[in-house]
This record gives C-alpha cells, sequence and structure tokens, in this order.
C-alpha cells in the first residue's frame, strides 16, 4: 500500500470512527473542512456521516447532511451544489463492480448533485449518476440514471412522478444543536 493511499485510509478512520458521532458540529466541520475536496460556507453534516476518502467529496454551500448519511469518494468525486438537502442515511455512490466481468473489475463513476437538490430518507444514488438542479428523490428511492432539473422521482428504480416549480430561491440556514 503506498502512503497516499495509507494516510487517506487513515483520515477516513478518525473521521467516520472519532469523529461523525462528536457532538459538535464546529469540531467535525473544522475537519472536514482539511480533509474533504471541498465545504462551502454554511453547510451543516450532521452526526454519524460516514465519508469513503474525503479527498474527492466537495459540498456547496449551505448544503445540509443529515444524519446518517453516506457519501463514497473512493475512487471517483461526489460534487453537491449549494442549498442541497440530502436525507437521513441517504448513500451516495460512486463505485461497485461489473456484474458481467469475469474478474469482478470495478465499475462507477462520477456523481454530481445540483443546487437546491432535495433527496429524502434512505434514497439511493448509484455511481455515474446527476441529479439536476432542484430536483427532488423520494424517500427510499434508488436513482440508476441521470435525474433531469426540477423532476420528482420516486421509486425503485426511480421513475418520474411529477414536476418541482422551477421558481425556487431558499437558501438553507440549518444548524440544530447537538446533531
Amino acid at each position: 500500500m503506498n502512503t497516499k493511499v495509507f494516510l487517506g485510509a487513515v483520515a477516513a478512520y478518525a473521521y467516520n470512527e472519532w469523529l461523525a458521532n462528536f457532538p459538535s458540529r464546529h469540531v467535525r466541520k473544522l475537519y472536514l473542512g482539511r480533509w474533504l475536496a471541498g465545504l462551502g460556507r454554511g453547510s451543516n453534516v450532521q452526526m454519524g456521516c460516514r465519508f469513503l476518502n474525503g479527498r474527492k467529496v466537495s459540498i456547496g454551500d449551505r448544503t445540509v447532511l443529515n444524519f446518517g448519511t453516506l457519501l463514497d469518494g473512493r475512487k471517483y468525486p461526489v460534487e453537491i451544489g449549494a442549498d442541497a438537502s440530502i436525507g437521513p442515511e441517504a448513500s451516495i455512490l460512486t463505485l461497485g463492480h461489473d456484474p458481467q466481468s469475469p474478474d469482478f473489475r470495478d465499475k462507477g463513476g462520477a456523481v454530481t448533485i445540483g443546487d437546491r437538490v432535495w433527496i429524502g430518507y434512505r434514497a439511493l444514488i448509484l455511481p455515474g449518476v446527476t441529479v439536476g438542479e432542484g430536483a427532488v428523490v423520494a424517500a427510499g428511492s434508488v436513482v440508476t440514471r441521470d435525474v433531469d432539473p426540477y423532476t420528482i422521482v420516486a421509486g425503485v428504480p426511480a421513475g418520474k412522478i411529477g414536476d418541482r416549480n422551477p421558481g425556487l430561491q431558499y437558501q438553507l440556514d440549518f444548524h440544530p444543536w447537538l446533531v
């Protein structure tokens, strides 16, 4: 194992096992600000969130990661825009395996989450997906392909169930105590 991979594993372990549940968002944010590829102003990462290689994870301004969220930046980047709300226990994956590969080869791709996206409780975003600006992913959905801007999707696999108002203007400001 090379030194860079080893240090990355140590950084992930330190956060995921020691700091992820530390009851001070200021301490967690201090660590994440130095470890992640980017952590926007006013963003809130609640307790219990986990990162697989934070160096490839970028979080926009005022974005909220609710408790238990998993962001997988092992091989490909995860980019989340501003004012996005990622629901509790949601997972954003960038890496898996090719089921047709005789040697169980890796398969994956970058994931991009646009501004003002709302991802519901326990939703799963699979590798290589882009969720467009203002889109909504319903709770428990499995997103296997790109979601157009201002589209509401639900189900397994996620499919369009409606449209969202494109006139969104809100800015998130969610900083609860002890989460």
